[in-house]
Order: C-alpha cells, then structure tokens, then sequence
C-alpha cells in the first residue's frame, strides 16, 4: 500500500509561524494594509491547494482562493485574539470548496477519476507512480467528506489536529476519530484490508 504518512512540522515551526502572523494581523488592524498583502504571501499557495484538491479546476481553485481572502479581509478585524490567522483562512477555503461543489455538483462529470493524470513518457517507474497517485487520489473522493477534509489537512498540509478540528468544525477527538476512519477506508479501496 502506498504510504500516506508524511513528516509534520514540528511544534517550534508552527508557533513561529503563528506568531508572525499574529504580529501581521495586528499590524493590519493597526491600519497597515501591507500587513494583509504579507498574509496573502505567506499563505496563498496553500490556500489554493486546498481549493485545488476539492475543484480540480486552476482557475476555479484560483478564484476560490481570491474570495477567501476578500472575505479574510473583510472579516480580519473580528477575528479572535487566540484564533490562528492559518487555521482561520483554511476554514475559509474549505468552506468555499465545499459550498462550491454542493452547488455545481450536477454539473460534475461522472467519469474524472484519471483526468489528473499526466502521461509522460519517461519510464514504466514514473507511470506506475502516476496510476498509483491516480488510484489514491480516486480512492481519497471516495470517503465521506468530513474525513477526507480532516484526511488532507492533517496529511497535505501537515496542520495539528488541534487546528484540522478548528477547520473542520469539530473537537479535537473527532477529528482524530475522522483521521483513522479515514485512514482504514483508504486502505481498505486500495486494497490492504482493514486493521
């Protein structure tokens, strides 16, 4: 089976990254707009990432990603004091994709499962991994969507569980709960039985 583990960050690298962004935020709040332009910066490629992995369209994901941060913008002088700014914008994109998806979702095509799969004629190696990523990726569709949210933000986004709960609007528990569900379907579609 393939592994779907991936390093996490480490507590240090997080915080660090919470604390600029507090001072950023507050910064913003203090009246420089600037501030907000660094926020976009820091945090744009993984908030298109997420709305990536829902609409698989580029130029979908990508105007997913503007109004997620229109709406940061807007809402940035009402956030919490102890709400991560990170957490707070990938709740944002996950809320738009999934809204995105309930509305268009009879105009999906049924049949997309390969459509992410590039053909490079390279090597039996680089194709094997294609299918392989083509067969996770099906597989992944496949589970309910509170676990595959709290699936990709623990793995694709490497967040703590504490902040996947935030994101997914559950407690910490659930979405630990939601992770091993997660984690046992997956194996079980590709293949390598329950445990």
């Amino acid at each position: 089976m393939m592994a779907l583990a991936q390093p996490l960050p480490t507590a240090g690298a997080s915080e660090a990254t919470e604390s600029e962004d507090e001072r950023l935020v507050e910064r913003f709040r203090g009246g420089e707009r600037g501030a907000f332009d660094e926020l976009v910066r820091r945090h744009q490629r993984a908030a298109f990432f997420i709305a990536r992995r829902y609409v698989r369209d580029d130029a979908e994901a990508k105007d997913l990603t503007q109004r997620a941060f229109v709406r940061a913008f807007q809402g940035l002088a009402g956030l919490r004091g102890g709400a991560a700014f990170r957490t707070w914008l990938y709740k944002i994109v996950a809320n738009l994709a999934l809204n995105h998806l309930r509305d268009h979702a009879r105009l999906r095509p049924t049949e997309d499962a390969g459509a992410d799969v590039a053909v490079d004629p390279v090597g039996a190696g680089r194709m094997a991994a294609a299918e392989d990523h083509a067969r996770l990726r099906a597989a992944i569709d496949r589970l309910p969507p509170k676990q595959r949210l709290v699936l990709e933000l623990r793995v694709y986004d490497e967040l703590p569980f504490r902040d996947v709960a935030e994101v997914a609007g559950c407690s910490e528990n659930a979405a630990k709960v939601n992770f091993h569900h997660a984690v046992k379907r997956l194996r079980e579609l590709l293949g390598g039985g329950g445990s």
